[in-house]
């Protein structure tokens, strides 16, 4: 199976060079003040408002895959008000400027300054990034973790989700196993999986007498399997589905466990001890697990998946300041790791 044949036909072609193509991303616009510009970006938030003066304009938030940027509309806010909506992806024309310590786009007089497009009008990888590591080689080195795995109850029942389900695979290996925060892109999921598991393979080799290897390595390779119910893949990039929104991933992924165990007939011991490491992944209670991990498999899983999320933080942003070709020896401050980064090391 290549990767084509794993990312829906409509979102993974391989889409002609079109006039958008060499247009500049939002996180480019630092070095076009004063500019004018074309874009093309995703509509995240639109509203009508009134200046002092009273008079009316539009505010949005547009966005791509590098960020996100203010866009104003001091002209035409009631026609492009009615005819832009959330979510929908424009081509947006107008001059960079700087305001209030951020870059904002003052969108042009043109009534056509802003409009929104087709899907075939656009190439979605403005929107999503892909694996940079090859994705037929990490599936094949998660089937041989798989295949490795001595206990055969435990085997089989991986066996029959990761390899036999074609619906479920296609699925994991285009999922993010975020939309912001780590391995968001297509092929995140698989990457952090296949990392976490092989992490457990080693640490098992360290604490073999007391840690239950094949467990451990089985909890590894399922904790995050509700993600492909939690998120979905579009043409406008990633997006948290209903089922996401309401239930989240702990809980989809401990209700599919269940159903696959019970169908593989899985002994009731190992079923329990599988359903507490997807359950307690998360490490506390406060961060959204329903329970606190209770066994060392568990608590192994939860400082590894976190460890393997953390790291890839740190390098998306080393990776992001390189590209930018920033000679900054520290970071913005990051909310998610809460702190600065030394960019000392990014060569």
């Amino acid at each position: 199976m290549k990767l084509g044949d794993k990312i829906p036909r409509d979102i993974f072609n391989e889409l002609e060079a079109s006039t958008f193509s060499v247009l500049p991303f939002i996180q480019q616009l630092n070095q076009k003040v004063n500019e004018n510009v074309e874009i093309v970006a995703k509509v995240l938030s639109r509203k009508l408002q009134e200046a002092k003066d009273q008079k009316r304009f539009l505010l949005m938030t547009l966005s791509d895959k590098t960020g996100s940027i203010r866009a104003v509309d001091w002209h035409n806010a009631d026609r492009n008000f009615g005819k832009i909506n959330e979510g929908d992806v424009v081509l947006a024309r107008g001059r960079v400027v700087y305001f209030e310590d951020h870059v904002q786009l003052n969108l042009d007089k043109d009534p056509e300054s802003v409009k929104p497009l087709k899907d075939s009008e656009y190439d979605f990888r403005r929107f999503v990034d892909v694996a940079t590591r090859d994705i037929d080689k990490m599936y094949n080195d998660l089937k041989a973790l798989i295949k490795d795995i001595l206990d055969d109850e435990l085997r089989i029942l991986l066996e029959s989700l990761f390899v036999e389900d074609s619906q479920f695979v296609k699925q994991f290996l285009q999922i993010p196993a975020g939309v912001n925060v780590h391995h968001a892109y297509l092929g995140g999921l698989l990457e952090h999986t296949l990392d976490v598991a092989s992490l457990c393979k080693a640490l098992s080799t360290v604490y073999e007498q007391f840690i239950n290897r094949d467990i451990l390595i089985c909890g590894a390779i399922l904790h995050d399997i509700g993600k492909v119910k939690e998120y979905r893949v579009t043409q406008k990039g990633f997006e948290v589905t209903d089922e996401g929104e309401l239930i989240g991933h702990i809980v989809l992924g401990t209700e599919m466990f269940l159903e696959q165990a019970k169908k593989v007939a899985l002994s009731k011991s190992k079923s329990m001890q599988l359903e507490h490491i997807i359950l307690s992944h998360h490490g506390e209670l406060e961060w959204g697990s329903p329970v606190v991990p209770k066994t060392a498999e568990a608590f192994v899983i939860h400082m590894l998946e976190n460890m393997d999320a953390k790291l890839a933080r740190f390098r998306a942003i080393g990776e992001k300041e390189k590209r930018n070709g920033t000679d900054k020896m520290w970071s913005e401050y990051d909310r998610h790791l809460q702190r600065r980064l030394w960019l000392g090391g990014i060569d």
